[in-house]
């Protein structure tokens, strides 16, 4: 199947609500607002429910390439750019917080998380059931077997670790399983709607859509040096 303009669109979204999201988060990082990221239930939904529109649209988007004449070459594409991106991110947290880099965050997911569900898509609706055990697992104790930060990716940590993103895999690979299921329900129902309708999506958002992963490592260092320069520019 080829691209969806509307598939694009909804992608393009969500996007600049991640960057309106960490936009607020930058203002509050150089002391233009006085928020809590880390505890406020506000910010804590709100980063959740942005970040599960955008695992269960890749785990969408995952689902159709498969029907695509270049499947494999496609997917092994993504995933050198992926990894890639998510050492790129990485590096760059690490300059920027060096007691809390990124070291598992979404683009590390997504790596990891593309392995494990691109054989997965053939299990249709079974998807459904390790869905909902990740889901249990990921909101269910901690296992102090797990604490070692080698294993933090897993999702079974006693405690959350200190870093600026961290997207284990438990409880998040279930959205990416849902998106999934949501591509191949009823004969592929919901792909043929955004098909028709596809026409009247937003064409700026579609273009966004097909270039996230470059807005993705591009909108904080453009955010961190306006801001930057703004910080320089105030009077004292």
């Amino acid at each position: 199947m080829s691209r969806l303009p509307a598939l694009d669109a909804l992608r393009g979204l969500a996007l600049l609500a991640m960057a309106a999201f960490h936009f607020v988060f930058d203002l509050n990082f150089f002391g233009y607002l006085r928020q809590d990221f880390y505890n406020d239930p506000f910010w804590l939904h709100a980063r959740s429910l942005i970040l599960t529109s955008f695992l269960v649209l890749a785990g969408f988007s995952l689902s159709l390439a498969q029907g695509r004449a270049d499947a494999s070459a496609g997917f092994w594409r993504r995933i050198l750019r992926l990894a890639a991106a998510a050492a790129l991110v990485s590096f760059g947290s690490w300059l920027a917080f060096p007691a809390s880099w990124i070291y598992f965050g979404v683009l590390h997911f997504l790596l990891v998380a593309s392995l494990l569900a691109w054989p997965l898509v053939r299990l249709g609706y079974w998807n459904l059931l390790f869905a909902l055990a990740l889901i249990a697992l990921g909101n269910g104790p901690a296992f102090p077997a797990f604490a070692s930060p080698w294993l933090h990716w897993l999702g079974f940590a006693p405690s959350k670790p200190i870093t600026e993103d961290y997207v284990p895999l438990a409880p998040w690979l279930a959205a990416v399983l849902v998106g999934m299921v949501c591509a191949g329900a009823k004969a592929g129902w919901l792909p043929a709607q955004l098909a028709r309708y596809s026409g009247a999506a937003p064409r700026g958002l579609a273009w966004l859509g097909r270039h996230s992963l470059g807005f993705y490592i591009l909108h904080q260092p453009v955010f961190f040096a306006l801001l930057t320069l703004v910080k320089r520019g105030a009077p004292q």
